[in-house]
């Protein structure tokens, strides 16, 4: 796929080069290209040609492009992910709770310190993986936001130019 969008965005540098300024041009690749690119199954629902469907679908290219200010050919880089900040202290924590509830334990036993250490001991290791759990949790919401941010866009030029041909008679699947 990113061969593919390296190819068109080669290929719109190009023909930009060699046309005039104009207005804005579809890259080549576009025609029935486009469609076909962003999973769409066209079909021509008023007997409309070949070369008809490839106008109207370069035609759809350029005014869904001007509409989102996306180009599919040539899609922005997409947003490094934000890396979640590392806690701290998780085990720490954990093991003063621990300590706390094993000295209380262990002095109803007779021995405080050792139900302390106890405590300590289970608690940190408690918190620690909390403290783990809570670091994967914020680095699958980073990368789903990240997800989001980059389909957003595509998604729009895609209901743009789908809506573009259904507007030319064509059904969209």
């Amino acid at each position: 796929m990113k061969r593919i969008l390296i190819a068109m965005a080669a290929a719109l540098v190009i023909v930009s080069l060699a046309a005039p300024a104009q207005t804005p041009q579809a890259p080549a690749t576009a025609g029935a290209g486009t469609a076909k690119s962003l999973g769409l199954v066209v079909f021509p629902a008023k007997d409309q040609t070949p070369a008809q469907q490839q106008k109207d679908d370069s035609d759809c290219y350029v005014w869904a492009k001007g509409q989102t200010n996306y180009d599919p050919a040539a899609p922005p880089p997409t947003p490094t992910a934000v890396v979640a900040e590392k806690q701290k202290g998780g085990a720490v924590k954990g093991a003063a709770k621990g300590a706390a509830g094993g000295a209380a334990v262990g002095a109803i036993a007779g021995d405080a310190g050792e139900g302390a250490a106890i405590g300590a001991t289970a608690g940190a290791v408690k918190g620690r993986r909390q403290q783990k759990a809570a670091e994967k949790q914020a680095d699958e919401k980073a990368k789903s936001s990240q997800a989001a941010a980059a389909a957003g866009p595509k998604d729009q030029y895609k209901k743009a130019f789908t809506t573009c041909l259904q507007g030319k008679g064509y059904t969209v699947n």
